[in-house]
């Protein structure tokens, strides 16, 4: 069973989950695993965990499947209880943990599915955090994913993963606090503020519809870093709504798009930034989608000082992708 460890000196939890080095891995440097069989692929149902919510497709089959994670890091039983170990505080690592199977296409790309594809992934997600906040106990949802061996994934097909935990993880913590602070200061929500400032400067814009900006941070961590932001506040991703889906699909195609098309064999994280799901519509704070492409590792300075090193500015990454060219990395 997996636990949950608290750093004494951070205040940050570590999950303890040892069957997830269990999981198959289609990037071994040997190929592909003997005999290995994708389970997200049609046909191979059984490999999986049971469906929990899918989207028919033709003849009897799906077009997109949620299904539990088979090496959960998080699992339902247990409770929120923190327990002493000494000078240590552990838990259950109490949660849930799914697989969005977003196509039945083993080697397509989110950004190559039709644009009303994208926007019933973008949906489940929705639906699924929707559903998962009934449980009093969860007070945070995460939705991310992992495109590509460097990004961490360990399947080719294309998929996501939204895991939902019992507390708020020390980063979201410190971005509400931020934001919080930003609010009580200036009393404005400090990404309409980016919003505003973004749309007048224009030159870190990389994509942008009548609902949604695109754009490459000011203060980017990364090369080729990517924010989309929805220009109406609203604080909860999972609030969504229906409608906009379209646009929102519309832009992360065209994000997406971009950056395979100017950075070779692209791999990147996109993870969706929201608020605890048990706490109210917040004035200082706005949901947004954050992509990280992996172009480089995080070495022992950014590891010893928490400051980034970017060698791409977030106005040259914009430049070179809205003009197509390709990035030699």
């Amino acid at each position: 069973m997996p636990e949950i460890r608290k750093d004494p000196v951070f205040g940050r939890w570590v999950i303890m989950a040892s069957e997830r080095g269990l999981r198959p891995n289609e990037f071994l440097a040997a190929g592909e695993e003997a005999g290995y069989a994708c389970p997200f692929c049609p046909g191979n149902e059984e490999l999986t965990p049971p469906t929990r919510y899918f989207l028919p497709g033709g003849d009897g089959a799906w077009r997109l499947r949620v299904v539990g994670n088979k090496y959960p890091a998080l699992v339902p039983e247990g409770t929120t209880d923190s327990r002493g170990d000494g000078v240590y505080n552990r838990s259950d690592a109490l949660g849930f943990h799914e697989v969005v199977i977003e196509s039945p296409e083993h080697g397509g790309r989110l950004e190559q599915l039709p644009a009303e594809a994208v926007a019933e992934v973008l949906k489940t997600f929705a639906l699924r955090v929707r559903e998962m906040r009934k449980d009093k106990r969860i007070r945070h949802v995460l939705i991310f994913k992992n495109h590509g061996r460097n990004a961490g994934a360990s399947l080719l097909h294309p998929h996501s993963q939204i895991i939902a935990m019992p507390l708020a993880p020390l980063r979201v913590t410190q971005e509400q606090d931020g934001a919080a602070a930003y609010h009580r200061e200036r009393g404005s929500c400090v990404y309409c503020d980016i919003l505003a400032a973004e749309l007048a400067f224009r030159k870190r814009v990389v994509a942008e519809n009548a609902s949604f900006l695109v754009v490459a941070p000011y203060a980017s961590c990364f090369s080729f870093e990517l924010s989309i932001l929805p220009k109406k506040h609203l604080s909860h991703f999972e609030d969504l709504p229906e409608t906009e889906a379209d646009a929102l699909a519309e832009v992360l195609k065209a994000a997406l798009g971009k950056l395979a098309a100017s950075l070779p064999d692209l791999a990147y994280n996109l993870i969706v930034h929201t608020m605890p799901v048990q706490e109210p519509e917040a004035a200082h704070y706005h949901w947004h989608i954050e992509i990280t492409p992996k172009l480089t590792r995080v070495a022992g300075f950014e590891w010893g000082t928490g400051f980034y090193i970017n060698t791409v500015s977030p106005e040259e990454a914009a430049e070179i992708l809205n003009s197509g060219g390709k990035y030699k990395v």
